[in-house]
């Protein structure tokens, strides 16, 4: 059975999906905000693996073909944040200076920490595109000389963390501002925070999609200064 399923050119996907659609009925289910599907589909598929003495590289073989659809994915972000075209004109400034805001604190706060903890300079590169999408960390990592797999790891756990999180610090901070929210968001929590921005309404979730965008492109840059301070 084992050697069937590794065989399938799918089977990587098809384990992916369902872990995925699991976590979505949990949460469906339960309603807390710790019980994020992807978090879910994660260990699902890593118990799975352990359990069944998969090799990694069978699973990969079929669940790369999932990565293709990370960049048009992110393109179709485009949608919400062209309907609401309106609140971006209105609010240009505070958005061009909440993301510059936004990069500025998770890459500053990558080289603290870095410091902090002895980090070697390719560990520290490999951490500084934590914040933006997959798509746009991936090959910021690799120029760099990050270990472009950890990149992605880190990737997925700051915007699970941004995702679960995000109710909390708003409640705390009493930020009831649509565009603040979205800003916040995207910024910090790339595409999986813009999942919960768009759950919030429709202006939280264009703003966070622009926030994506701009973000990824200042990070490139920023990135690229940063990697020279340690």
């Amino acid at each position: 059975m084992k050697e069937f399923l590794c065989g399938s050119v799918f089977f990587g996907m098809f384990i992916s999906v369902f872990a995925y659609e699991i976590g979505l009925l949990i949460k469906k289910k339960w309603k807390l905000a710790i019980l994020n599907p992807l978090l879910i589909s994660i260990l699902l598929v890593m118990i799975f693996l352990i359990l069944t003495g998969t090799d990694y590289e069978d699973y990969s073989t079929g669940a790369k073909y999932l990565s293709y659809l990370l960049t048009p994915s992110t393109v179709c972000l485009a949608i919400p944040l062209y309907r609401e075209l309106a609140q971006l004109k209105k609010n240009w400034k505070a958005i061009g200076i909440g993301v510059l805001a936004g990069v500025l604190t998770s890459l500053g706060s990558v080289l603290l920490l870095a410091s902090l903890f002895g980090f070697t300079h390719q560990q520290y590169v490999t951490l500084l595109p934590k914040s933006i999408t997959t798509a746009i960390g991936m090959g910021v990592s690799e120029e760099l000389g990050g270990i472009v797999n950890v990149t992605v790891a880190a990737i997925i756990i700051t915007g699970i963390l941004g995702n679960m999180i995000a109710d909390m610090v708003y409640s705390l901070f009493r930020i009831q501002e649509p565009v603040a929210k979205g800003l916040a968001l995207g910024a910090s929590a790339h595409a999986v925070g813009t999942v919960k921005a768009m759950q919030m309404g429709e202006v939280e979730g264009a703003i966070s999609s622009l926030a994506i965008a701009v973000a990824g492109i200042i990070t490139v840059a920023g990135a690229s200064i940063f990697a020279n301070f340690l």
